[in-house]
């Protein structure tokens, strides 16, 4: 049983994800070893939550432009890590080690905190576009 680490979990309403990105965060999550790692590719993720190839790359990059998924610096293939705040582990102190080491790599630059969007106003509320009456042809 893996121990899910849920610092970054409390802010995630902040973040402004996509459903399809809420989606593929969810699969990575459940997809991941011990320490966040995961090994598979962009379409066979999207796949397993139904999403088309180029739904899958734009979730992907919203994911990883909030830092909640890293790549490797060699940028290798099919591999992601989840960030360790919202990583799962094997064991509580494993836990406990990884989120304090983390919280040390980020004050030295080493590692990028999540990241929310700053917004000087909040983006506009999307308004339910109402139907509007069409003559028939005749």
């Amino acid at each position: 049983m893996l121990i899910q680490a849920s610092a970054g979990f409390g802010m995630l309403y902040r973040l402004d994800l996509t459903k399809a990105a809420m989606d593929l965060l969810s699969v990575l999550i459940e997809r991941q070893e011990p320490g966040g790692e995961v090994n598979a590719s962009q379409a066979e993720l999207g796949a397993r939550v139904g999403l088309s190839r180029n739904s899958a790359n734009t979730a992907m990059a919203l994911l990883e432009s909030r830092n909640l998924v890293l790549r490797p610096a060699d940028r290798k293939y099919r591999t992601y890590y989840l960030h360790p705040y919202i990583a799962s582990y094997a064991s509580q102190e494993e836990l406990e080690e990884a989120i304090e080491d983390a919280a040390e790599r980020i004050a030295e630059g080493e590692l990028p905190d999540i990241t929310a969007p700053l917004y000087e106003t909040a983006p506009p509320k999307r308004h339910p576009q109402g139907l509007k009456p069409v003559r028939a042809a005749g």
